[in-house]
């Protein structure tokens, strides 16, 4: 992997302009020094058995840059996640990070049971004609992955590579379990503060991080309501999880299989080496089934390696630029 280089030093005015030049300046040297930048946030209309929903996307970079990398998030989580990738390969993308529906700026589904798979992959190909692009890098973590996954599979599909972050075809019950028992919890918090003590601790299994780090990766997570502070995203995702059968599961898994084995484009796995969630087993399996897949495990993580970290951030550039 190729090291990080080192900080260099630039200020954009206020009121910039997002012309051409003002965007390429702004991602290269938040790629460069990793300032706070923020994203244009911008959303599309999708279509559901119970009606139509807005879906929320942030985007970064020049956006009349034919190159386009989507970033999609976990369960529970935004697009904001990929704040730092973003800003490091804006210079090189046009990278859009959506809400997933019933997270973040998204609307919420009126039925939940929409909160699925398929509806998610069909909301990706609404936001693809958005963009007007023929093709995109995809970069998934956990359900992202599994959005990627099923679409990559797909004949004519539009995704040319597909990073898969920590998720394959074959969940584990352990962490099913895990994610179930704080999934669709009616959880309030006094302060903010307190909000990301507690984002902190259920997200342990990201691995080390600074304190700036973790407030960075949970402020988009947490909303004011009412006095308090909540959580982004609607409770009643966990209502497929509490529905799903082991005859279920198992045909979704065998579904994942095939959509994943049909991907020809090329794949990187990556397994954080702590992962309950992606055991080595099935990491091999998928580096033996896959058409053009490699795998990389990251240490002293579990699940999911956020791409924060400069030695995460160089993997997705290697495989997405060759740098």
């Amino acid at each position: 992997m190729l090291p990080v280089r080192g900080p260099v030093r630039g200020r954009i005015a206020p009121g910039t302009a997002y012309n051409r030049a003002s965007v390429f300046f702004l991602c290269h040297q938040a790629q460069e020094s990793f300032m706070p930048v923020s994203p244009r946030l911008a959303s599309v209309q999708c279509l559901s058995q119970s009606g139509l929903h807005r879906m929320a996307y942030h985007e970064w970079g020049d956006p009349q840059n034919p190159r386009v990398l989507v970033c999609v998030h976990g369960l529970t989580r935004t697009g904001r996640d990929f704040d730092v990738l973003a800003q490091a390969l804006c210079n090189d993308y046009r990278v859009v990070c959506p809400d997933v529906v019933g997270r973040g700026r998204s609307d919420w589904l009126a039925d939940p049971r929409g909160y699925v798979i398929p509806q998610y992959v069909a909301d990706m190909v609404t936001l693809l004609a958005r963009l007007n692009v023929e093709s995109v890098d995809w970069f998934g973590t956990s359900m992202g992955g599994l959005i990627g996954m099923s679409l990559a599979g797909l004949p004519k599909s539009p995704i040319r590579k597909l990073l898969i972050n920590d998720v394959g075809p074959r969940v584990t019950q352990t962490s099913l379990s895990r994610i179930g028992a704080y999934v669709g919890l009616d959880v309030r918090f006094k302060t903010f503060d307190e909000g990301l003590a507690y984002l902190k601790t259920i997200s342990a299994s990201f691995g080390p991080h600074t304190p700036e780090q973790w407030r960075a990766l949970n402020t988009a997570i947490l909303k004011p309501q009412g006095g308090e502070w909540i959580l982004h995203y609607d409770p009643r995702l966990a209502e497929p999880f509490k529905s799903a059968t082991p005859e279920l599961i198992e045909a979704g898994e065998s579904q994942l299989w095939t959509l994943f084995e049909a991907n020809p484009g090329e794949a990187l796995v990556v397994r954080g080496a702590q992962s309950d969630l992606l055991t080595r087993e099935t990491l091999e399996a998928m580096r033996q089934r896959g058409q053009h897949v490699r795998t990389v495990e990251i240490p002293d993580v579990g699940h999911a390696p956020t791409f924060v970290q400069p030695d995460q951030v160089a993997i997705a550039r290697q495989f997405f630029l060759g740098q």
